[in-house]
């Protein structure tokens, strides 16, 4: 399995490891530094604004990936990433970082639409959820990793060391995505111009993966309220210091197992089949978190969680891109992570307005994701025909491949 990829998909793993560390390891330790400043009513806007400019930025990186090209795109998208890092430390008022999450949500507006228009064109079409599996592994250890070593960083030296950690492993993502050979044909490509930012409204959303795009918003939502909540959860059931990542760390692990053993499962069975079951256990896994009165329980619900979430995000990704034309693609992964960015962000803010600080709803912000995960579930067993397990690729699929270069063939 792993020796039948290329040379330029490795090193597209490599470089999303490397991205997903750089933004996540600071996720434990901004909820209390926001306290420390004065801010802790608004911990919802960590993620919601984040998020907010993720969305906003979808269609433009969806456009430029189809035009300038995908390596272009996921290189600004980790320069942002890199240039937060060293500004954090001069953030010190609640609006300047408030600010600052604004603008960091442009990494992930264009780094991930890049990456997965990348690896959708050097990986055959039946092998695709298997290699947006590997892919999400590599993501999943970036996720798992830097919460843990983030809290580590924070606790052995400061905060400031830890955000200039974020923005090393940024300049590292940057300095691999180098090294890879553009995929997008040379037919296709434009120079960059301010007037390519000028989107039509058929640009902004692809109506061929309205059905994934759904899902995922419904599926996204319970994750934009977990890292709200989470590590005040954390915190009250007495994991604090290095521990407090660590129901980030089961779950991200879960998550990568899943991905390692079953992420040809949508290859094999179909990708709504396969969607159907990993909302179901993802609705188990948040159950779980309604009533977690111990670290044991807690942590298992994380387990369930992430193998619900190994499941889900690979099928998502394949399912849209099979969805997409060709020459569209970048647009129509776009769309499906502004349906993600939106249920993130919704997650957090209502997350974050139940939540208000108070211990005792925290259930209810649990229950609530809950009841999106039973929307998305519903919708794909009546509202959703089950597609084939071996999507035919169209006519411009292999249009697209013509002048690509060898080693993403």
């Amino acid at each position: 399995m792993l020796g039948s990829y290329s040379r330029g998909f490795w090193l597209m793993c490599l470089s999303s490891f490397l991205f997903f560390l750089s933004f996540n390891l600071l996720l434990p330790e901004l909820p209390d530094h926001l306290s420390q400043l004065g801010g802790g009513e608004y911990k919802g806007f960590i993620i919601a604004l984040f998020t907010l400019t993720a969305a906003i930025s979808r269609p433009f990186s969806g456009k430029l990936t189809d035009t300038v090209g995908r390596i272009p795109v996921m290189v600004f998208g980790s320069l942002v990433c890199f240039v937060c890092g060293f500004v954090y430390p001069w953030a010190l008022t609640v609006s300047s970082f408030l600010f600052l999450r604004l603008l960091h949500g442009f990494s992930t507006g264009f780094k991930p639409t890049g990456t997965a228009a990348f690896v959708a064109d050097i990986v055959p079409v039946d092998k695709r959820g298997e290699a947006m599996g590997l892919l999400g592994v590599t993501g999943s250890l970036g996720m798992a990793a830097g919460p843990a070593f983030g809290s580590w960083v924070a606790e052995t030296f400061s905060l400031n060391t830890m955000f200039y950690c974020s923005s090393a492993a940024a300049l590292l993502s940057v300095l691999v995505q180098g090294t890879l050979t553009e995929t997008l044909p040379q037919a296709l490509r434009r120079r960059f111009s301010f007037s390519l930012l000028k989107l039509e409204l058929d640009e902004i959303l692809e109506p061929r993966v309205l059905a994934p795009a759904l899902t995922t918003l419904l599926c996204l939502f319970p994750f934009g309220a977990v890292l709200t909540v989470i590590p005040d959860q954390s915190r009250l059931l007495g994991l604090t210091g290095t521990t407090k990542g660590l129901f980030y760390v089961c779950y991200t692990v879960a998550s990568l197992v899943v991905r390692l053993v079953a992420g040809k499962a949508s290859d094999t069975h179909g990708r709504v089949p396969v969607l159907r079951w990993s909302s179901g256990l993802l609705a188990l896994g948040l159950a779980v978190l309604v009533w977690s009165p111990s670290i044991p329980v807690f942590l298992l619900g994380a387990i369930i969680f992430g193998i619900g979430t190994g499941l889900n995000s690979p099928t998502l990704y394949a399912w849209t891109v099979d969805l997409s034309h060709p020459e569209r693609r970048g647009r129509g992964i776009a769309t499906m992570y502004i349906a993600l960015e939106v249920g993130i962000g919704l997650g957090a803010l209502l997350a974050g307005w139940i939540f208000d600080n108070q211990p005792a709803r925290l259930p209810w912000v649990h229950a609530l994701s809950l009841t999106s995960v039973l929307a998305a579930l519903a919708y794909l067993l009546l509202g959703v025909r089950a597609t084939p397990a071996h999507p035919t690729a169209p006519a411009a699929e292999a249009a697209l491949a013509v002048g690509a270069p060898e080693e993403a063939v």
